[in-house]
Formats: structure tokens, C-alpha cells, sequence
């Protein structure tokens, strides 16, 4: 009888009973059950295990369809499955799951005793944990980059003020990286409902992934890098369009500005300070009483005449955009909303009601197709303003007491499922609705839109910021690691709020804070209502000057950080991205004294610090590294002092680097003919493409765009920009091309055998960041031998030699 009790608590798959080949895998029966497997291609294998009658193939997440073609035999005691990436060992009696390279070696491995087993309606796999083995990912999860001996939990939650380690948090992405022996690997475990990740938290036996309830479903991703197993990921869960270049400059947020003078004074203080911005956003206070698609006529009495203004003075606006609807008739979008009978329902077929900023409130069910369609109507009249940013906070659901009944039923599609399976997709859902519903209204400009809560996927709808900070330094740099996380996720739009949310910046703390959000993919600057004032000119003169310095920074990377979003959209390769993608299996990234570090692209390494210091360690992988400002070359895979004061932000370039730049200007919108294209000479060649479009419409997904590859050959000393691809007529004329790190100063270049002058020069926007004070206390210009010349661009190749 125990014997037979413990098989009940803890049933594993048993074993093979009988199983029939598929076009794209096996299928099969066991003794407890049934498994499928299916390739998505050569890298990608979805492992299926369930005791229902048949198979769960719905997906929010997943937007690609098996099409793998990989061979199958059967051998003494299991079977093989062999693709031209990897082979799976499919074990009979009991059916375990193994993944191994061509050659034979282990790359991932069910627990030889447990496999996939249910407890209950928990579904759990074991894994055995291979030697050495790192965990990195999971999206926005605290903690170290290495999650070795951690666990972790998806269960979308507002948490106001988190701690430095708490879990959950807002998004849930249930897909992570293992590391170990040269070899990498995904698991991103597609199941909806609360789930558990353990990488040998409380035991020494294996790595687990576990869920509520559903079934065990699981996508097993191998590559020769961990690159390659994000841009197999991003074919699973998709990437993100590219989005309107105005998103990707500074935008100014504050729980709230209002009336619409303050909206205005605030506008016109960042043009008259020369500190670059092209976003506002509203919070809460410009509606009526905080009901969504209401304006608060008190405060903004004429809301066209104010965007208007606005948007002559070359700003957007961001809207903030809750899923609660105040239960208020009268009310038009309440009461639009009980006509079509949107709104999330208790069984008993009454809508749930919960209370937040509105007061109490019903919930659009955005698994409906009919509620989809019903919040893109609610959208015209913000359209109509010319508002094109929208901001989807509040969406896990958020509501004041914070036990959101899992009784409640979605749609989903028609299939009905309760909240318990949907609470972890809201978010997601809410997200893509409002991008579905107002990319359509914008009738083929480009909607901003922004997320607090997601699932995996949502990349495809969504920049995600990590919720509600806390303005300390160990807040400032979780921030970073999120972000990193995140990108390691999928999610190549993200940040945080700089200057932290809650509570308030010291000066040191915000300026560092700006330095570093400078270099992170979303650039928000946000407080929280009854804090100090939190621009980039409320710490007095000084921190205000490094404001402008770091944000013209920004300003003029424009050209790099556009390029990188654009590879993005096509491989689904972050933009800041953590130094594990692309040093793998160097061990000094995972230490806790430089796993903030990042990579923002392939070139620029930034080492966050604290405010408070004076002085960090930094490590340099392989390869060999420039000094930001003052051009120092240093040799890499080394661990390096450096000064941080809080004006320079330790930014290190790698040799090699192509760095396409342009002068600094006021917002996206001003157009530069010059660009200027700086080259950190090496010992090794190197690559980088060049993308421009017209940065507001999606008229690239029909040609109409100009990427050129650019090329830099160490040792024949040449320099190559490609023939332009593409229809996109661009408005450069001029191209300066700027060396770093020549050895002896070279008089003149051929360009397509032309000699052209070659002159001594200053770069300016290195220059730039070391005036912090200009009256007081100017430091001097960078020490390197820096040299430039200007000549025509055209769109044929430039071939360029020295």
C-alpha cells in the first residue's frame, strides 16, 4: 500500500508503450501517459508530455511551426532522433529525454530516477545538472547573472518598491540559458500557469522546471553560441518590429506633470538648457478622475491645442493607459464596454470587479478577440490628438489588496480557460492589443508602446521597464542586470526608470544614474509623486551639465543604437547585452564583481559603478580595449582599476571598432548630412551594419530603407563601406571618418585610389563628457592622437586605405 501511495504522489511518465514516427518527430504512448516530440528546425526540438486525452497546441507565446525533417531509428532500449545540430536519446523503459552534440557529447539530460513526473496536477522535469553548469535568463529576475543554486517563481505581481532579491516581479518568461564545457543550451518552458524554475536551490541533485497545472511543454534550443540560441528563441516567440526612432531618445516622466502649463514650462526648460529630449509622458493625473480615454478638463482644458504646441516645440507624447474601467454609467467606455460584454467574468458570468487608481473597476478580457477590437476603438480619439506613445502599467492585474481571484474565467480564444492559466499572460495580452489596435489606427506610422508586465512573446508588442525602482545605487544597478537579463530573454527594448521612482536621488546618485541610462536600450527619466523634482537640471549645475553631456551622448549614437535595434528586429539580438553572450565560457563575467558589466552592441563595454565611488574594477575580456575619453589602450582578458568619478562613467571601446556617430541635436527630428564614422584600429578585422529608414513609418518591410556593411581590414589598413541596399534614399552627404589608435599620424588616405588629406583632430564628443563644469573647472581634452578626414558619401562602395 506505501508503495503504491508514493506512486500516486509523485508518477512519473513510465514507459513506452507504443509510438508512431511524425513528419517533423515521434509521437508515442506510455504506461502514465503520452509524449511528443517536434523540431522546429535543425536546433529547436518542443518536447510534449501529457496524461490528457490529446495534445495542448495553443500558444500566445509561439509563432513558428515545426519544419524540422530529422532522421529517426530504433536501437536496443531507446530511441534516436538525430538532427544536423544535435541528437535526442529517447529513453523506453523509463522514457527519459537526453540531448547530446553530433560528437557524443552531453548537452542536456532528464534526471536518470525522475524525468517528467506529476504530483498532483504539478508537472514537473528533472534535470541532471552537468558539471560546472551555469544558468543565465529568465528575464526580469533579480539575483546574480549565474542563477546556479537559485529558484525562482512566475507569477506576475505589482511589486512597489521591490527588494534587490525579490521574486516574482512583473514579467514572466520562462526561458533560460545553460552553460557548461564549451557547450550551451535553451529550455524555454511554455506554460502559462504559475511555474517554478530551480537550479539547485535546497537540493545537490538535479535543476528542476515545474507547473500548477497544464501540461509539461518545453522548447529544447541548441547552438554553437549563446547568440545563436537567442536568435532560435526569437524565431519561436518572434521580434520586435522596429520601432519609431523617436522612442529610442530621452523621454521625461513624473507621477505626474499637470496642469498643462507645468507640461509646457517643462517642454521648453529642456530646449532652452540645450539638453536633448523627444518624449513626455502622462501619467495618471491628465485623466478625469484616473478613468482610461478620459482627459481631466481642470487641468487640460484644450488637449489638441497642448499636443499641438508640443509637437512644435518637436515632442511626442506617451500616454499612460490602465486596463481598469471604473464601473461609473455615464461613463462611455464603461458603459461600451458592458454592451459588448468585454470584461473578465466570474463563473457565474458577472464581470470581476476589483479596485484600483478609478476606484472600483472591470477588466477588458484581452484574450477575446471581440475586446481586442473594442480597446482599439477606445484608442481613435487619442490617435486623432496625435498621441503615438501608450504606456501599459497596472496590467498583471494590479489591484489594491493584491489576491486577484483565480477562479475567473478568459476567453481565450473561445477555449475558456480561468485566470490561474491567464494571469501570467494579461500583461502580454494588454500589450498587444494596444500595439495591434494602434499601429492599425496610425494607418502606417509606427506606435511607441511600452509594458510593465509580459510574457514570452511580448517582445513583439512592447518595450518593458522594470516597474517601480528605488532610487538607491543597488537599485540602480539591479536595474542593469534586469535589463540584461531581460535581453537575454528576448526582450530587446527595455530599461529602467533613472533617478529611481521611489523615493529620492541624491546629485552623485542621479548623475551616475543618467550616464549609465544613457547607454541602456529605453531611456526614461521617471519619479514618483510627493519626491523631489527629478529633471536632469533639479541637482543644481553641475549634475545638470553631466545631464546634457551624457544625454547629447546619446543623441549622437543615435546612428549606432538605430543599427542595433534593427538587428534586433531581424536576429533578435539585444541591444545592451550582457557579457555571457559573447564570452561564453569566460568565467571572470559571472563573478559578482563585474556581472553589471554589459556590452551596449558589439563595441561599447560599460562597467556600471556606484555613486559612491571613486575608483572600480573592471574586467576586460579578450581582446583589446580603448578608454572612452581619453583613448588609453588596454590589453583585454585583465582585470583593470579605474577612475569613476561622477562625471565619467567607466565606457571602454573595443579594438576594431566601427562606431557610426552624428552631431548632437535638440531630438530625433533635426537632420544631419554629416555622418561621422569612427574606427578603433586592431590587430583583428571587423564588421558592422549601417541602417537608416525613415525612423517613423514601416515602409522598411517594403525596401524602402539603406543598410550597408561596413568592414575594417587590419592588416591591408582599409576601411570598406559597402554598397547600400535598399531604395531608402539617405540625407547624408558627408562622411567623416575618424582613427583611433594609430601608431604614427598618417598624412593622407586613398579613397577609390584618390589621396585625401588626413588632419590632426579633437573628437568632440569625447571632449564633450569631460567638460562637466565648464566655468569652474574644464578638464582637458582627450590625451589620444585622434585623425580625421571628410569626404562625399554616396551610396556605391567607399573603399578607404591608409
Amino acid at each position: 500500500m506505501t508503495l503504491k501511495i508514493n506512486r500516486m504522489l509523485n508518477q512519473s511518465l513510465g514507459n513506452i508503450t507504443s509510438w508512431q514516427r511524425e513528419a517533423a518527430g515521434v509521437q508515442g504512448e506510455t504506461s502514465y501517459g503520452k509524449f511528443r516530440v517536434q523540431c522546429y528546425n535543425d536546433h529547436i526540438a518542443r518536447i510534449s508530455v501529457t496524461r490528457d486525452e490529446a495534445f495542448e497546441d495553443f500558444s500566445y507565446a509561439v509563432v513558428a511551426s515545426p519544419q524540422g525533417t530529422p532522421t529517426l531509428t530504433e536501437l536496443s532500449g531507446f530511441l534516436e532522433l538525430r538532427t544536423n545540430a544535435f541528437v535526442l536519446k529517447i529513453d523506453t523503459a523509463p522514457v527519459r529525454f537526453s540531448f547530446y552534440t553530433l560528437q557524443g557529447q552531453p548537452i542536456n539530460e532528464d534526471d536518470p530516477a525522475f524525468g517528467t513526473s506529476w504530483n498532483g496536477e504539478q508537472v514537473t522535469t528533472y534535470k541532471k545538472m552537468q558539471t560546472g553548469e551555469r544558468f543565465i535568463g529568465l528575464g526580469e529576475k533579480t539575483g546574480p547573472l549565474d542563477r546556479k543554486g537559485q529558484g525562482y517563481q512566475n507569477w506576475a505581481t505589482d511589486s512597489f518598491a521591490y527588494s534587490p532579491g525579490q521574486d516574482p516581479l512583473y514579467c514572466s518568461i520562462p526561458f533560460y540559458i545553460g552553460v557548461h564545457n564549451g557547450v550551451a543550451y535553451g529550455i524555454f518552458f511554455d506554460n502559462s500557469f504559475k511555474s517554478f524554475f530551480n537550479f539547485g536551490a535546497s537540493n545537490d541533485r538535479f535543476a528542476s522546471f515545474y507547473a500548477d497545472a497544464g501540461e509539461m511543454n518545453y522548447y529544447f534550443i541548441h547552438g554553437s553560441s549563446v547568440a545563436e540560441i537567442i536568435r532560435h528563441y526569437t524565431h519561436l516567440t518572434g521580434r520586435m518590429e522596429m520601432p519609431p526612432l523617436w522612442s529610442i531618445g530621452y523621454q521625461q516622466c513624473r507621477y505626474s506633470y499637470y496642469p498643462d502649463k507645468e507640461v509646457l514650462n517643462l517642454a521648453r526648460t529642456f530646449r532652452e538648457k540645450d539638453i536633448p529630449a523627444d518624449t513626455i509622458v502622462f501619467d495618471i493625473h491628465y485623466m478625469d478622475q484616473y478613468k482610461i480615454f478620459t482627459w481631466n478638463n481642470r487641468d487640460f482644458a484644450d488637449p489638441a491645442i497642448l499636443l499641438t504646441q508640443l509637437r512644435d516645440m518637436g515632442f511626442h507624447v506617451v500616454v499612460m493607459c490602465d486596463p481598469g474601467i471604473k464601473v461609473e454609467e455615464g461613463y462611455a467606455t464603461y458603459d461600451a464596454g458592458m454592451r459588448e460584454n468585454i470584461f473578465i467574468q466570474y463563473p457565474d458570468g458577472t464581470p470581476y470587479t476589483g479596485q484600483v487608481w478609478p476606484g472600483w473597476c472591470h477588466f477588458p478580457d484581452f484574450s477575446n478577440p471581440r475586446a481586442r477590437a473594442w480597446w482599439q476603438e477606445q484608442f481613435k480619439e487619442y490617435v486623432a490628438l496625435g498621441v503615438d506613445g501608450f504606456w501599459n502599467d497596472m496590467n498583471e492585474i494590479a489591484t489594491w489588496g493584491q489576491m486577484l481571484p483565480e477562479l475567473m474565467t478568459m476567453d481565450f480564444e473561445g477555449q475558456q480557460a480561468t485566470m490561474r492559466r491567464g494571469r501570467n499572460l494579461y500583461g502580454f495580452l494588454m500589450a498587444r492589443s494596444t500595439y495591434e489596435g494602434t499601429k492599425a489606427l496610425l494607418a502606417g506610422r509606427r506606435p511607441f508602446n511600452l509594458t510593465r508586465s509580459g510574457y514570452s512573446g511580448v517582445q513583439r508588442y512592447a518595450a518593458v521597464w522594470t516597474g517601480d525602482n528605488v532610487a538607491y545605487d543597488e537599485h540602480m544597478l539591479l536595474g542593469v542586470r534586469l535589463v540584461n537579463s531581460m535581453g537575454l530573454s528576448g526582450i530587446a527594448f527595455a530599461g529602467y526608470d533613472v533617478g529611481g521612482f521611489v523615493g529620492d536621488a541624491n546629485s552623485k546618485l542621479f548623475a551616475r544614474w543618467v550616464s549609465i541610462g544613457t547607454f541602456s536600450p529605453f531611456f526614461r527619466g521617471h519619479s514618483m509623486i510627493n519626491s523631489r523634482d527629478s529633471e536632469p537640471w533639479a541637482y543644481g549645475e553641475e549634475v545638470e551639465q553631466i545631464s546634457r553631456n551624457y544625454i547629447k551622448l546619446r543623441y549622437q549614437l543615435l546612428p549606432y543604437l538605430y543599427s542595433l535595434f534593427h538587428e534586433a528586429s531581424e536576429t533578435g539580438m539585444p541591444v545592451q547585452r550582457s557579457l555571457a553572450i559573447d564570452y561564453t565560457h569566460d568565467r571572470k563575467v559571472y563573478d559578482g564583481q563585474f556581472h553589471n558589466q554589459y556590452l551596449l552592441g558589439p563595441s561599447l563595454l560599460i562597467a556600471p559603478a556606484e555613486s559612491t565611488k571613486e575608483f572600480i574594477k573592471v574586467y576586460l575580456p579578450d581582446g583589446d580595449w580603448y578608454t572612452l575619453y581619453t583613448g588609453h589602450k588596454h590589453a583585454g582578458h585583465a582585470e583593470v582599476i579605474t577612475e569613476c568619478p561622477v562625471h565619467r562613467l567607466p565606457v571602454f571601446v573595443k579594438a576594431g571598432a566601427l562606431l557610426p556617430l552624428k552631431p548632437a541635436a535638440p531630438n530625433t527630428q533635426a537632420v544631419s548630412e554629416l555622418l561621422i564614422l569612427h574606427l578603433y584600429t586592431g590587430k583583428q578585422d571587423s564588421t558592422f551594419v549601417y541602417y537608416e529608414d525613415d525612423g517613423a513609418t514601416f515602409e522598411y518591410q517594403s525596401g524602402i530603407y539603406a543598410r550597408r556593411p561596413l568592414a575594417y581590414y587590419a592588416a591591408a589598413r582599409k576601411l570598406v563601406v559597402g554598397t547600400t541596399e535598399g531604395t531608402y534614399v539617405s540625407p547624408v552627404k558627408k562622411l567623416k571618418i575618424v582613427w583611433h589608435g594609430l601608431d604614427e599620424h598618417p598624412t593622407e588616405a586613398l579613397v577609390q585610389g584618390e589621396p585625401v588629406v588626413i588632419h590632426p583632430d579633437v573628437s568632440q564628443f569625447l571632449a564633450a563628457l569631460e567638460k562637466f563644469d565648464p566655468f569652474f573647472d574644464p578638464e582637458p581634452a582627450p590625451q589620444e592622437a585622434v585623425y580625421s578626414a571628410e569626404i562625399a558619401y554616396t551610396a556605391g562602395e567607399i573603399v578607404i586605405q591608409w
